[in-house]
C-alpha cells in the first residue's frame, strides 16, 4: 500500500472526521425520520435515473478491463439490467419489514414493581469498507438506513464512478423523504490510504469490510473500533450414501455455476464412499459440459477421467472461479471433520434423504447458514427474506451470517417506575 505525504493524509483525515462528524449530528433525525420513504423513493430512482448509472459502471469496466481485472472482479464489478429488479425489490422489500427501533423486549417486572427491558436502537455511524461491487452501494445502505444508522462508505477504486452515481441517487432520495443527505457520505478519493484512515477513525461505532481475505485481515489488524468480518466462503456440499444423486447433482451444478466469483458459491464436494463410483462419473460430465475443472483427492481420481489432483494447500481455498474440488470420505463423521477444518464458517449443505444424518449435519456444523438439501447459494439476505445484506457474518459477535436490519441494532436497557427508591 503506497503511502500519501504527511500533509496529504492530514486532509484525508480532516476530511473523514469531518464526515463521520456531520453524520454523528444527524443521527437523531435519521432515527425519527421517514427511512421507507427513503427506500421506497431510492427503488424507484433507480428505475428511472438506470441508464446513468449503467454508463458510469460501463467506465468503470472499461478502465478496469484495460488495467487487466480478473474475470472473478470484472464480474463482482458489472452492474446488469437483472440486477435493477433484485435492487429495487430488495428496496421494497427493506421498506416493507416492520421498523425494529424503538420495540421493548423482554419487558418483566421486578419485586419492587419496576419494570425493565431492552429497547431496540440504531447501533450509530458505521463504516463499510468494500471491494469492487457497486450494487453493495444500494443493499448495504438501504439496512443500515432501515435500522437507522448513518453510513460511511469506501467502495473499491475499481467501483469509484458506479459509487458515485449511487450515492447520488442516495442524496435525492433522502432529499425526498426530508431526511438529512449527511445519512450516506462516499470517501472522495481511491486512496488506499482512506482504508487505514478509517480503521483510526473513532467516532465510527463499527467498521464492516467486504472483500477479499486481504481486506479483511488488514482492517481487523488496524481496526481502533469494533469489526463486523465478512470472511471467505469456503463451502462444501456432502452427497451423503442415502442422497437422491439427481439432486445432489443438480445442487453441485447450481451451487458452483450459477455464479462462481460469489461467497456462497461452491468450492468443494465430500462425496460418501458408498455412492462415489455412481455419483463422481456423473459430477464430472456435468462440470465438464460447464467448464468447471474438478481437483480431486487421491481416492477420487481413478473414478474421475479428467480431474487433476487437488494438492493439500487448496483445500482452505476461495477459487471464485470454474474450479471444484472433490473428496470421497468414509462417512457423515468424516465430512464434519473435514468441514471443521477447512471450512470458513460460511455456508455448509448436506444431501440427504435420512433425517437423523441431517439433523446431526444441521447441528454440527460449523457455519452461518447449514442446508439440508438445498443450494449453497442461498445464504443470501434476499433470498432469506431480509430484504437486502450488508454482509454476511463468519465471526459470532454480534451477528453470525447475513445481516439485515435487526442485525445492524443493539438494544440499551430501559426502566419503567412509578417512583421506586433503591432501598
Amino acid at each position: 500500500m503506497g503511502e500519501l505525504a504527511a500533509s496529504q493524509r492530514e486532509h484525508l483525515e480532516k476530511t473523514l472526521r469531518e464526515l463521520a462528524e456531520g453524520a454523528r449530528a444527524r443521527l437523531p433525525e435519521i432515527a425519527k425520520g421517514n427511512r421507507d420513504g427513503a427506500l421506497l423513493a431510492m427503488a424507484r430512482l433507480l428505475e428511472e435515473a438506470w441508464p446513468e448509472v449503467l454508463k458510469a459502471n460501463q467506465e468503470d469496466l472499461k478502465e478496469a478491463e484495460e488495467a487487466g481485472l480478473s474475470r472473478a472482479k470484472l464480474d463482482r464489478l458489472a452492474l446488469k439490467d437483472k440486477d435493477l429488479r433484485s435492487l429495487a425489490e430488495g428496496l421494497r422489500q427493506i421498506a416493507a419489514l416492520p421498523d425494529p427501533l424503538g420495540r421493548i423486549e423482554g419487558l418483566s417486572k421486578r419485586p419492587n414493581g419496576l419494570r425493565v427491558g431492552r429497547m431496540r436502537i440504531p447501533l450509530g455511524l458505521i463504516g463499510f469498507i468494500y471491494e469492487a461491487r457497486p450494487g453493495a452501494t444500494v443493499e448495504a445502505v438501504s439496512v443500515a438506513l432501515k435500522a437507522g444508522n448513518a453510513m460511511l462508505l469506501r467502495g473499491g477504486k475499481e467501483a469509484f464512478r458506479s459509487n458515485q452515481a449511487l450515492v447520488s441517487l442516495w442524496h435525492r432520495a433522502l432529499g425526498e423523504a426530508g431526511l438529512p443527505v449527511e445519512a450516506v457520505s462516499l470517501v472522495p478519493t481511491t486512496e488506499r490510504e482512506a482504508i487505514l484512515a478509517m480503521c483510526r477513525l473513532e467516532l465510527l461505532d463499527l467498521l464492516i469490510p467486504r472483500g477479499g481475505e486481504e481486506l479483511i485481515r488488514l482492517v481487523q489488524r488496524e481496526a481502533r473500533v469494533p469489526v463486523l468480518a465478512h470472511a471467505k466462503g469456503v463451502n462444501h456440499l456432502y452427497v451423503d450414501e442415502r442422497a437422491d444423486l439427481d439432486m445432489a447433482l443438480r445442487l453441485a451444478i447450481n451451487g458452483k455455476t450459477q455464479r462462481p466469483a460469489v461467497c456462497n458459491a461452491l468450492e468443494a464436494v465430500l462425496v460418501h464412499e458408498r455412492v462415489a463410483e455412481v455419483f463422481l462419473p456423473m459430477l464430472e460430465r456435468a462440470m465438464r459440459e460447464r467448464g468447471v475443472e474438478l481437483r480431486a483427492c487421491p481416492k477420487a481420481l481413478p473414478l474421475l477421467k479428467e480431474a487433476v489432483p487437488a494438492q493439500e494447500e487448496e483445500w482452505d481455498w476461495e477459487y471464485l472461479d470454474l474450479i471444484l474440488r472433490v473428496k470421497v470420505v468414509s462417512g457423515l463423521e468424516d465430512a464434519l471433520v473435514h468441514i471443521a477444518r477447512y471450512g470458513s464458517r460460511h455456508t455448509e449443505a448436506i444431501c440427504t434423504e435420512d433425517p437423523k444424518a441431517a439433523w446431526r449435519f444441521l447441528e454440527e456444523a460449523d457455519a452461518s447458514l447449514v442446508l439440508w438439501n438445498a443450494s449453497t447459494r442461498f445464504n443470501d439476505g434476499f433470498q432469506l427474506g431480509l430484504g437486502a445484506e450488508i454482509g454476511i457474518s463468519t465471526s459470532k459477535l454480534h451477528a453470525y451470517g447475513p445481516m439485515g436490519p435487526m442485525e445492524l441494532t443493539t438494544t440499551k436497557w430501559v426502566a419503567l417506575g412509578e417512583g421506586q427508591e433503591r432501598e
